[in-house]
């Protein structure tokens, strides 16, 4: 089945944590995900930031809704257990339990206003709510700016000139730490009769190695014989490593022909490219930054 939301996990767990003893939210996500029946897949599968996994998120989450309301309560750092309030609620048989259930608890609503008007002046209290914790919200809100954000650099990159695509290509490969700087690092050599080699950029520091670049500005799919051509150039320069960078994409039989052959190439399309830009910072500049913050448990707690 599909990992549910938070507050599908509300009264399961809850329900889990009936026995009175206390529990980590590892041994939450162990019972919520046999109740769930979630395959392994499912299980791992992870925020779009890759940090934390989704169902994971979501059981913390609902956890801190039900603390909120005062149905649970942490004795102690990293464990959690049933309050008084959450048997009495479990007894009275609940179908599900939501944030609509929750708003019944007078310290709920008071909290959950607070939050609401930290975020949003004059947020009403019975503003629709949102079935994505908020991490959840926050990351995908990010994916979509920065997946706005590459549509607009490929754009830029497709509108300049072949050299400043070699020289960028370059750069951006230095940035990921080949070479050292790029005055020395990296060596654009694209010439008539360069045998289709676009640069050359030394592996390390030390050149002990050096990585062949092709880059092409294509609209196209780029395939098969396109990759034939330069493995063959990197042979005539006795090179073992290459890195094909192409705006479009590769073809399943280019891929495929790269993987098997005995000369190291690496391909990277242009959704590789500018998600490569975008995190070594290469044509880009910030415009705001956010950081989450949690409670700092050591601090709070007295020797």
């Amino acid at each position: 089945m599909a990992i549910p939301d938070y507050q599908s996990c509300m009264l399961p767990l809850l329900q889990f944590l009936a026995d009175r003893d206390e529990h980590t939210l590892r041994d939450s996500e162990e019972s919520l995900a046999q109740h769930f029946q979630l395959a392994a897949a499912e299980r791992a599968q992870l925020l779009p930031s890759g940090r934390q996994g989704l169902f994971k998120n979501r059981i913390g989450w609902a956890r801190s809704y039900l603390k909120m309301a005062g149905l649970l309560e942490s004795p102690r750092r990293g464990v959690f257990k049933i309050t008084p309030r959450g048997l009495n609620v479990l007894a009275d048989n609940p179908g599900r339990i939501d944030i609509k259930f929750l708003q019944r608890f007078p310290e709920f609503v008071e909290l959950l206003d607070a939050t609401r008007s930290a975020g949003k002046a004059n947020a009403p209290v019975d503003a629709p709510v949102s079935q994505s914790t908020p991490e959840e919200t926050i990351e995908t809100a990010y994916q979509g700016l920065r997946a706005q954000l590459a549509e607009e650099l490929l754009s830029r990159i497709l509108a300049s000139s072949p050299t400043f695509f070699e020289q960028l290509v370059v750069e951006l490969l230095v940035k990921m730490g080949y070479g050292g700087s790029r005055r020395d690092a990296g060596e654009r050599i694209g010439q008539t009769g360069d045998g289709g080699i676009d640069g050359i950029i030394k592996e390390d520091r030390l050149g002990l190695d050096t990585i062949f670049i092709q880059a092409k500005r294509w609209q196209g799919s780029i395939g098969r014989p396109e990759i034939q051509k330069f493995v063959g150039a990197l042979q005539g320069q006795r090179a073992r490593k290459g890195v094909f960078i192409t705006t479009s994409c590769f073809t399943a039989d280019a891929a495929d022909y790269a993987s098997r052959i005995d000369t190291k190439v690496v391909l990277i399309d242009g959704k590789q490219l500018t998600d490569l830009m975008i995190d070594f910072d290469v044509g880009i500049a910030a415009a705001g930054s956010y950081a989450i913050k949690r409670v700092d448990s050591d601090y709070f707690e007295e020797s």
